[in-house]
């Protein structure tokens, strides 16, 4: 849940370009193009289709390695949804799905913006291609898939194989920080995103979110009521820097004169991809 805390100096490389990158990744989630695929597969219900096209990279893996990878949601819901979901559609079905859905949702959003996404293809396959994938499940699994033909569906590939990757490198620094899944959406709920944008969404019971606000408590990360301390804030920058620094190794793939040509030339598809986003949402994602 990478945060945006307002800072006087400017962001660090890794955050600006999962910014821009988020928001491509995210029509998978938001665009109705996306859930049409999945529902045309059969996955009816959101959270079918969700877990599916995501772990579909893993294989037919059961809800235990799929709980440690995405962390944040709850046991019970992700037991809910696998392995049960591949009698529905088995992972190469789904892979199928999510790369028709995020295909027809960049057709329609970035129409126009062809050229720059091509030239932003280029300058990230240098990115993706010398990928340290140490530790790294989610990213790894998607980087090991075949490279799409059609510059748009490449561009998502490489935006989600980044996010995944600072994925990976988040998870870590939550687990040095000594956070669960439950707590670490509480401390992101006492700093500036709404709870109902992140316990239902991640499928907390109240009582588990009680007991985890419990816990935050008795550590001084909040307060009485809920919201971050001093120490929970402070503790909150320490993971965002943290992960920032854990995702900036492949960025050093590129020259800053070309760190700042695909910051530039991935500005408008950000935008017009964060059309398809709600804001405030259940992923943390600012609006670029």
């Amino acid at each position: 849940m990478t945060g945006t805390d307002a800072s006087a100096t400017p962001p660090p490389t890794a955050r600006r370009m999962w910014w821009l990158l988020e928001p491509v990744h995210s029509v998978t989630y938001f665009a109705p193009e996306a859930r049409a695929a999945s529902e045309a597969a059969g996955l009816r219900g959101f959270w079918r289709g969700y877990f599916a096209c995501r772990a579909a990279p893993l294989g037919p893996v059961g809800a235990a390695p799929v709980t440690a990878a995405f962390f944040a949601f709850a046991p019970g819901m992700v037991a809910r949804a696998l392995p049960g979901v591949w009698q529905l559609a088995m992972p190469e079905t789904a892979l199928a799905v999510r790369a028709r859905g995020a295909g027809a949702a960049l057709r329609r959003l970035l129409a126009g913006h062809e050229p720059a996404a091509e030239e932003a293809v280029a300058l990230l396959r240098p990115v993706t291609g010398a990928l340290d994938i140490a530790g790294r499940v989610l990213a790894a699994a998607n980087a090991a898939l075949p490279l799409p033909a059609h510059p748009l569906d490449e561009l998502w590939h490489h935006a989600t194989v980044l996010r995944e990757h600072r994925g990976d490198g988040h998870v870590a620094a939550l687990v040095t920080a000594d956070l669960d899944g439950c707590e670490a959406l509480l401390l992101r709920s006492g700093i500036d995103l709404p709870r109902g944008e992140l316990q239902p969404h991640r499928g907390w019971t109240d009582d588990e979110w009680t007991a985890a606000r419990a816990r935050l408590t008795a550590r001084g990360l909040l307060d009485a009521d809920g919201v971050a301390t001093d120490d929970g804030r402070a503790a909150h920058r320490s993971l965002e820097a943290a992960t920032d620094l854990a995702a900036a190794r492949p960025w050093s793939a590129l020259s800053p004169a070309d760190l700042d040509r695909l910051s530039a030339v991935l500005s408008a598809p950000a935008h017009a991809c964060a059309a398809a986003l709600p804001y405030p949402n259940p992923t943390g994602a600012p609006a670029p």
